[in-house]
């Protein structure tokens, strides 16, 4: 997908909120081999390594356009690559004392598949942190897919939805203990974001939820995609200021 670092940023604060918490959850122990699985623009992937005394940090992120704002957090300690989540956990064979992801495996299909995969990276006693969206519980992951399902849409996408990949707290904790895990901390937590108006929240969901649909567009319907959707954001949220209950789903364990 084709990433937009200006767009993303727009609501730095309220993203990073998460990344606290996960942040919270981890031991703290010297000298980590940590991996940060979908780093973005590489600036919580910082943060991240600051607080791990003498640890080596490496990011990587599928997106080139993300990466380019990389630079900035990179020294001795941080590095970066362009690599995707699957890649990383299908051609690897370093292992790693932290897998930590943030907002980022929401990206990538079969959860059930998928999080035995990462936790096979880690070394022995290593820790998995992980935060993403609960998108199967958010309102603007159904209100796009409701319109995707119209016309004239649901003819050039050829019947395709974003069918959210994400579980249910109780299956990944399941996934957690049959995986091996113990000191399992698996919790969803609403994020309230509070805006001006319903423009601004849809310029929060165009850094990232609308990505997928209007890529597979073209330019008219693009347009047409874009108008229907803040039309009905500004239905369904006409009071100022907006809140929206953001929910996402936070987790950690020992292996």
């Amino acid at each position: 997908m084709a990433w937009n670092p200006d767009t993303y940023n727009k609501f730095k604060s309220e993203r990073f909120a998460p990344f606290y918490d996960v942040l919270a959850l981890i031991e703290v122990r010297e000298r980590m081999d940590v991996i940060d699985l979908g780093c973005g623009t590489g600036e919580l992937t910082r943060k991240l390594a600051d607080a791990l005394p003498y640890s080596n940090v490496l990011g990587v992120d599928s997106s080139q356009e993300m990466l380019n704002d990389s630079l900035p957090f990179a020294n001795e300690q941080v590095r970066f690559e362009q690599k995707s989540i699957e890649d990383q956990v299908r051609n690897s064979d370093k292992k790693w004392d932290l897998v930590f992801s943030n907002a980022a495996i929401q990206w990538v299909d079969d959860h059930e598949a998928l999080l035995p995969k990462i936790i096979s990276l880690l070394k022995p006693t290593g820790q998995l942190a992980i935060q993403l969206p609960a998108q199967h519980h958010n309102a603007l992951n159904k209100m796009l897919n409701d319109l995707a399902d119209e016309e004239p849409f649901k003819t050039q996408l050829q019947g395709w939805q974003r069918t959210p990949p994400v579980l249910e707290i109780e299956q990944y904790a399941r996934l957690l203990f049959e995986n091996g895990g113990r000191e399992i901390t698996v919790f969803e937590k609403i994020y309230p974001l509070v805006v001006s108006d319903s423009t601004a929240l849809y310029e929060w969901a165009s850094g990232t939820t609308l990505i997928p649909y209007t890529e597979k567009l073209n330019d008219e319907n693009q347009h047409r995609f874009i108008n229907e959707f803040k039309n009905r954001l500004q239905k369904q949220f006409a009071k100022a200021p907006v809140f929206y209950p953001f929910k996402r789903i936070v987790m950690k364990a020992v292996f």
